[in-house]
């Protein structure tokens, strides 16, 4: 038995759960360079739950697009995290026309299983949510669509 790869995906909507570390590095590698309006972003106190609503590089499906030739996509997906209690943000503007990029999710463990979630964000920005537990859903709610750049997301090193 080998480990699943990413060209062995299938047309199929994701719809994954992160409650460790090494999940939600999984999630982190699919979710790398999402964007979303900063007005996409949502936190609900009562319910202790934070989201967004991004727009996700279909990294799952890049070789098999380069294989048959054919335009890269993306997909709308929500990314949500539960028993969130606080929220905090870095060098993020709140206004609607703001378009933001997800470089990187990571976690900070605390005591007794609590911590931190950190979303890196192009151009110094950061989100980070203080969670009683790891608790992240990926999920996609929309059909793939083509690439507006039609090009693989790339960083300057």
């Amino acid at each position: 038995m080998t480990d699943a790869r990413f060209e062995d995906a299938d047309e199929g909507p994701l719809n994954l759960m992160a409650h460790d570390i090494d999940d939600l590095r999984i999630l982190a590698a699919l979710v790398q360079d999402a964007v979303f309006p900063a007005s996409e972003m949502a936190y609900r106190a009562k319910p202790r739950h934070f989201a967004l609503l991004v727009n996700r590089f279909r990294w799952e499906d890049r070789v098999a697009a380069e294989k048959a030739g054919r335009s890269y996509e993306r997909v709308q997906a929500v990314l949500s995290f539960g028993d969130v209690r606080a929220v905090q943000t870095q060098g993020i503007s709140r206004d609607a026309d703001t378009i933001l990029s997800l470089l990187d999710i990571a976690f900070e463990p605390g005591p007794d299983g609590t911590g931190r979630v950190v979303l890196t964000l192009a151009g110094d920005g950061a989100i980070a949510l203080t969670v009683e537990a790891l608790d992240v859903a990926l999920r996609d709610v929309t059909r793939p669509y083509l690439a507006p750049s039609g090009k693989v997301p790339a960083h300057r090193d």
